[in-house]
């Protein structure tokens, strides 16, 4: 059965150590199941649920959360087009897609839409409570078998030369180019860090400027975009 939103908020919503979550999915059964595994740790709080995207919207902009939990299919504003109009606001929260349906089209819907994660439904409790973490550090979540359907779908083939003249790419320093590069391979600021001998905060800034200089919105839109444009290629 469907039910209307709820927005309760824990003590602990205002402490800034503490990542606030929005969960927007049609089934009330599915809000509180996700409720209980997140508030099982002290560092998560659900500020608020929706029942379709049209409230996930308006309650994204009012509870101000950090990491929204979008389901696809609701009704009226389905997940997909709430995430594009979160994201569209700026400086919004990471939207996670959590799907029953492992569907290409969702994926890249998805992606395109501006999400910066993409899980099933089936998962684990630990993995939900990892990609929460993961998505409001500023990174990107994307497991390793639909990392590889979006490199099959962007990637030019191998006997295409890359595209080394784009405008954007010659707007990087070397230093970004490399961030890129490591960035497309999935790594994380901390892996960056260590592989290029900087500390996290140099490696943030870098990150920051890559994604400015090239008019991306998050790290999911790099990998993308270091795959069109021959930055990188399967198996490089």
């Amino acid at each position: 059965m469907s039910g209307r939103s709820t927005q309760p908020v824990s003590g602990g919503a205002d402490d800034p150590d503490v990542i606030r979550i929005l969960v927007a999915d049609d089934h009330r059964l599915v809000r509180t199941g996700f409720r209980v595994i997140l508030e099982t740790e002290d560092d998560l709080t659900v500020v608020g649920e929706a029942a379709d995207g049209e409230e996930a919207v308006a309650l994204a902009a009012q509870t101000a959360p950090d990491v929204v939990l979008m389901d696809v299919e609701m009704p009226g504003t389905d997940g997909l087009e709430a995430t594009r109009r979160i994201a569209a606001a700026g400086d919004g929260p990471a939207v996670l897609i959590l799907t029953t349906f492992d569907r290409d089209d969702y994926l890249f819907a998805a992606l395109q839409a501006g999400a910066s994660g993409f899980m099933l439904k089936n998962g684990s409790p630990e993995a939900l409570i990892e990609a929460v973490r993961v998505l409001a550090r500023g990174d990107a979540l994307l497991a390793p078998e639909i990392t590889r359907r979006v490199i099959a779908k962007f990637a030019r083939p191998a006997a295409t030369p890359p595209s080394a003249s784009a405008q954007e790419l010659k707007e990087l320093t070397p230093r970004e180019y490399e961030v890129l590069v490591l960035l497309a391979g999935g790594a994380t600021n901390a892996e960056i860090a260590t592989r290029l001998y900087l500390g996290e905060a140099t490696v943030k800034t870098h990150v920051s400027r890559v994604l400015a200089k090239l008019r991306l919105r998050d790290r999911t839109q790099a990998v993308v975009f270091a795959y069109e444009h021959g930055v990188v290629t399967p198996g490089g």
